[in-house]
């Protein structure tokens, strides 16, 4: 299983077309989010990278994330993936900060379940949070790719929506 193509090249293009600039924020998806934009058509123009921080202490140093509010929820909520998104875009310097945190696999933590909670700030204010649920007996990568495609999906319609306005 692998991104489309196409998918990828459109959210280069909008990218492109606006003149904006991308950086990534993740873990659950343990740096696909940002292997799939270096896959992009001239990527350099507008992707800045991007950092996977997998534990609450990198989560912590290098994302801005509240150690008590994290370890409160397994570093794993709306709240954490909006500060994601917000401090990636900062420290970058880039209009589009994307972040994720969450299960590919069912845990203790999770309630034996597998979700991920996504955001999309712009220009330093939260546009768009979401959550995602997979079944339980999702294969690990296929949630994690699932989790990447969808959000590329959704940057697709914001970006979309914001060059139509």
């Amino acid at each position: 299983m692998e991104i489309e193509r196409s998918l990828l090249s459109e959210v280069g293009n909008l990218l492109l077309n606006a003149e904006e600039t991308v950086s990534v924020a993740e873990s659950v998806t343990s740096g696909f989010l940002q292997f799939s934009f270096s896959q992009m058509a001239d990527a350099s123009r507008y992707y800045h990278g991007g950092i996977t921080a997998y534990t609450i202490d990198e989560k912590v140093k290098f994302l801005g994330i509240d150690r008590i509010q994290a370890e409160k929820c397994d570093c794993v909520s709306e709240q954490i993936a909006e500060v994601m998104a917000l401090n990636i875009a900062k420290s970058f310097e880039t209009d589009w900060g994307i972040a994720v945190t969450g299960y590919a696999t069912p845990v203790a933590e999770s309630d034996f379940k597998i979700f991920a909670y996504f955001s999309f700030s712009y220009k330093n204010e939260i546009l768009f949070s979401k959550k995602l649920e997979l079944h339980p007996r999702t294969n690990q990568q296929n949630a994690q790719i699932y989790y990447c495609e969808f959000i590329l999906g959704c940057l697709k319609t914001k970006l979309s929506e914001l060059q139509s306005d």
